[in-house]
């Protein structure tokens, strides 16, 4: 569908930006089956395989209410397919993920995940929009070591650059509610996984190495635990916050802020799974998917790496009624078998 012809009208047409990526292509799956017009923003970037990006974008055009644009955030371009497509909604999923790359090259991080974000908080307060949905990230909690991890904790000590560009994402975010009146809501993922993932990641990681024969480097000498959050149970959350705009919290007290909430119409939530999962659990479970024993190559901590994630989700449950339900079990078996399917293995 060419983005000429889809209708102008606020509130039925979605703009997903990183379409490409992993939770954008399941959001921009879901919402266009629906019958929303979405248009999906993508830089298509080389920082992962490239051809795993164009696979899905293949499986979206085939959608009758998604249409795609190439462009990057920080393109001129990018505020006039902006204004052209009016959206109601801004679904902001583009960034420059990883933590350990952060360690390598932190430029990329300044220009996808701060200036980036700063065009699309401009394109909402120059074209208004009744809600901006944004990624977030559990890495922002750091150095926290309270278990389960709440909104309402401090998250300012962040131990990566990744997690201190995501931080500052909630900052600019909750700047321009508080100025322009823009709704927005941050969410904080906590390791999400399924079809389509990200090739980075540690079970796609995994997967690859067994089943060529290679060992998996399995950091803290496997002492680690996830959240693992399965991509179905997060498309879902995604899907129930859109129509809940944050309207401002009225009994919000300077005095003793809460930090995921504010006056102004802006609010952070966790999605997770609020179940980890030790990292030995998750290999066992690959390994009896897959059929095949790993060889483990057992090492320190990385930098910017924390041994334990574990989500509250308790507030987007009431908000919404988030109710994450797939397993470990569950979710790496259906990973498993698009992974056979989609590298024929």
């Amino acid at each position: 569908m060419d983005i000429e012809t889809v209708p102008k009208q606020t509130g039925s047409n979605i703009l997903v930006t990183g379409a490409a990526g992993f939770i954008g292509f399941h959001v921009s799956k879901r919402l266009s089956e629906e019958g929303h017009h979405v248009l999906g923003i993508d830089n298509l970037n080389s920082y992962y395989d490239v051809e795993l990006k164009h696979a899905r974008l293949e499986q979206l055009a085939r959608q009758k209410h998604f249409s795609f644009e190439q462009c990057d955030l920080n393109d001129p371009a990018f505020a006039s397919v902006f204004k052209r497509f009016s959206p109601g909604v801004v679904i902001h999923l583009a960034a420059q993920a990883g933590v350990r790359y952060s360690l390598e090259a932190p430029e990329a991080y300044a220009q996808s995940n701060l200036s980036g974000f700063l065009q699309v908080l401009e394109a909402c307060r120059l074209n208004p929009v009744s809600h901006l949905v944004y990624a977030s990230t559990s890495s922002v909690y750091g150095a926290n070591t309270k278990k389960p991890y709440c909104e309402t904790q401090s998250a300012d000590h962040p131990l990566s650059l990744y997690a201190a560009t995501k931080k500052a994402n909630e900052a600019m975010a909750h700047a321009y509610s508080h100025l322009f009146r823009i709704p927005a809501t941050g969410l904080r993922f906590f390791t999400v996984y399924g079809p389509w993932g990200r090739p980075d990641m540690a079970l796609f990681l995994f997967t690859s190495a067994i089943l060529e024969g290679r060992p998996i480097d399995v950091f803290n000498h496997g002492q680690m635990k996830r959240d693992f959050t399965y991509i179905d149970d997060v498309v879902d959350g995604i899907a129930r916050v859109l129509d809940l705009p944050p309207q401002g919290n009225s009994a919000w007290d300077g005095d003793r802020p809460d930090p995921a909430t504010s006056a102004a119409p802006h609010q952070i939530f966790n999605i997770g799974n609020s179940a980890p999962v030790p990292l030995t659990e998750m290999i066992e479970v690959l390994e009896s998917c897959l059929g095949k024993t790993a060889k483990r190559n057992l090492l320190p901590m990385q930098p910017g790496d924390v041994p334990e994630t574990f989500a509250d989700v308790s507030a987007l449950s009431s908000y919404c009624g988030y109710q994450p339900s797939t397993s470990i079990e569950d979710g790496i078996s259906k990973f498993v078998a698009w992974y056979r399917g989609y590298y024929r293995v």
